[in-house]
């Protein structure tokens, strides 16, 4: 994946020389929306090998909020100016900081926090082998996943489930969603394709679907 190295460090760099113009005024608007805080998110990520690195994004939640690393649509712990960033990935710009340094790649499984990808067992743990990534296809197949894991919260609670959202949530993502990541990114890691990442990065521009290990992400 030599080559895959060499493209992620060049385009970050040409990334950061276009880009930062938008990246300034998504600084300004974070600062003027949502004052009290810092401007940019860092928070310990697991990395290559299992190495912590720290990641950077654009904040979008409010300074004091839970914990929990699970939300879903319409989480009041996320901003209005935060709901847009997220929607049109723009909080995810100073990873090209990331890429740059050699923590990140445009194309790998999502950084995970300490708890979900360092605990893996067995073969699943070579998902470790990969850089982490801006995107990926897990990143694409479950591009609404905060509207997909409120939608499970509404349908258990319609059942009589009253449990709090936030359990539910992390419950559904913990049985359902991660193990699926974790399935995608690890065929991602035995079937690597350098055109496919092109074609990863273009959907995720564009928002569009592609086929990929037989089903449409």
């Amino acid at each position: 994946m030599w080559f895959k190295w060499i493209f992620d460090r060049l385009m970050a760099l040409l990334g950061l020389l276009v880009l930062w113009p938008v990246l300034l005024v998504v600084a300004i608007l974070v600062r003027i929306k949502m004052p009290g805080g810092p401007v940019i998110f860092k928070q310990k990520r697991v990395g290559k090998d299992g190495k912590l690195f720290t990641c950077h994004k654009f904040r979008t939640m409010t300074v004091k909020h839970s914990g929990s690393t699970v939300s879903v649509a319409g989480d009041n712990r996320i901003t209005p100016l935060g709901a847009k960033l997220r929607h049109y990935k723009l909080d995810e710009l100073p990873g090209l900081w990331d890429v740059l340094v050699g923590n990140m790649s445009f194309v790998g499984p999502r950084p995970d926090v300490p708890g979900y990808a360092d605990q893996l067992k067995g073969a699943d743990r070579e998902v470790l082998k990969l850089r982490p990534g801006i995107t990926g296809p897990a990143t694409l197949k479950y591009r609404l996943e905060d509207e997909m894991i409120s939608g499970y919260v509404a349908k258990k609670h319609s059942e009589g489930d009253n449990r709090p959202i936030q359990v539910i949530a992390e419950e559904y993502n913990d049985k359902v969603i991660y193990p699926d990541k974790v399935r995608i990114n690890l065929y991602y890691l035995h079937h690597y394709s350098f055109i496919k990442d092109i074609q990863m990065i273009f959907c995720t521009v564009i928002g569009r679907k592609m086929h990929y290990a037989g089903e449409t992400i």
